[in-house]
């Protein structure tokens, strides 16, 4: 412990629906609703973000929006169907939040063949069903990238954390040990060892995406054995992790949103924060379902670093007192990316075998 690598509810609930705004779009209210994924809303995250892309496009257009949050997945079915079903109001887009949904979609797209819907990272090979998944193992090995480029350096933030170089070990605490989730793992090794190949990588696994308390436990036991940066793809559980960089005067680094903007408490310790921009994503479908343009969407769409739909972007507080190493190695492996000189292990819709 001494040798620690740095110093120092379930049920259907619905709310925030029902608000129309009359700005651009003219004509009839275009109806939409949003069921979160296990996490929640309120995530600061993954979920959170996907209701911001409906929120910018009711400000554009005439939409009315019906948030409903449902964290127990086997009720998806029934949730999904519920909406299809309803008639005040009609939905013209039912947003789902989550591969979790993704079971009870193949079921529902076929049912409902006139409701439009859009997955998230997911797909359903339905022609009312618009997936989106975003890369999340290239932005995860770029994470890889920079936590192996730091781990490797003398750095402190003020008093509040710091790396120690002569043990080059980092970590992973992932939600739910499930294909998607060990797309993030697999390739954030992948980004460390392609910047040093000795670099120690820890990982566990939380089992859900709302427990921080475990989210903490685990991100404790990696920063106690050595771990001076610790990545996690947890969502709300995601909480617990910066708690612990704190506790550790350690660091972290987000998923999803740039979370030392959407959780400025613990913006001392968020190195950065791999994000992927799923606001513009349903902004997109939901313009095209006000423009009764859904072929554009319709499909299966992946959006990666080519795209710039992805990126790791420095944290507001430490990434200005970052090297400029950092900046240079996240731009060298982008580049290798894009070519096909880096390949990334698993896809964006996460490891299969």
């Amino acid at each position: 412990m001494g040798l620690a690598g740095c110093s120092g509810n379930n049920g259907n609930q619905s709310g925030n629906g029902g608000t129309t705004n009359n700005g651009g779009g003219g004509g009839k209210t275009t109806n939409i609703a949003i069921i979160s994924s296990p996490a929640g809303f309120g995530d600061q995250a993954f979920n959170d973000l996907a209701w911001q892309g409906l929120q910018n496009a009711k400000d554009e257009f005439n939409i009315n929006l019906q948030q409903v949050e449902e964290t127990n997945q086997s009720n998806y079915r029934t949730v999904q169907s519920r909406l299809a079903e309803s008639q005040n109001p009609n939905y013209d887009l039912i947003v789902l939040v989550g591969y979790n949904h993704t079971q009870a979609l193949e079921t529902n797209a076929t049912q409902y063949s006139d409701q439009k819907w859009m997955l998230i990272n997911d797909f359903v090979d339905q022609s009312n069903v618009a997936g989106y998944t975003w890369a999340n193992h290239q932005m995860s090995f770029q994470a890889g990238v920079l936590a192996a480029t730091m781990t490797t350096r003398q750095f402190s933030h003020k008093n509040a954390a710091s790396t120690k170089p002569d043990n080059p070990t980092i970590g992973f605490v992932g939600g739910v040990d499930s294909a998607l989730i060990n797309a993030f793992e697999r390739a954030y090794k992948a980004g460390a060892k392609s910047i040093n190949k000795d670099v120690n990588v820890r990982v566990g696994y939380i089992g859900n995406y709302n427990d921080t308390q475990t989210a903490n436990n685990i991100a404790s036991s990696q920063y106690d054995a050595g771990a001076d940066i610790v990545y996690h793809a947890a969502a709300a559980a995601g909480k617990g992790v910066f708690q612990a960089a704190q506790n550790a005067s350690c660091f972290a680094i987000g998923v999803d949103a740039d979370q030392s903007k959407t959780l400025p408490k613990y913006t001392d310790v968020i190195m950065g924060s791999a994000v992927k921009y799923i606001n513009k994503g349903t902004y997109q479908v939901s313009k095209a379902v006000v423009n009764n343009n859904w072929q554009s969407v319709q499909g299966d769409n992946v959006l990666g670093l080519k795209q710039d739909a992805v990126a790791v972007v420095l944290g507001d507080a430490v990434g200005p007192e970052l090297p400029d190493i950092v900046e240079t190695n996240l731009k060298k492996s982008k580049q290798a990316i894009l070519n096909g000189d880096t390949e990334v292990p698993c896809s964006a819709s996460g490891c299969q075998g």
